[in-house]
């Protein structure tokens, strides 16, 4: 279930499709050596600013950035000038 689940509705109706139509020796493989391949397609993903896996450097202005929780204003206190 948690690898079907991890694909998303896709991937539920895709292995479902394929334990109905395969034995289940068939399907395991199946499953298996796409979860393989896609794992093994995740090494090329790149994000902007971040570092790869096997290449590339941080952006240092954007590893330094935190969030932060805007103030709220106080309701009444105006400055009188």
């Amino acid at each position: 279930a948690g690898i079907v689940g991890a694909g998303g509705n896709t991937g539920a109706v895709a292995f479902g499709m394929g334990f109905r139509q395969l034995d289940y020796k068939q399907a395991f493989i199946v499953m298996g050596c796409t979860i393989i391949a896609s794992s093994f397609l995740s090494v090329f993903i790149r994000i902007k600013g971040h570092a790869g896996l096997i290449c590339g450097q941080d952006d240092l202005v954007i590893g330094k950035g935190t969030l932060s929780v805007p103030e709220p204003e106080e309701i009444g206190e105006e400055d009188e000038a």
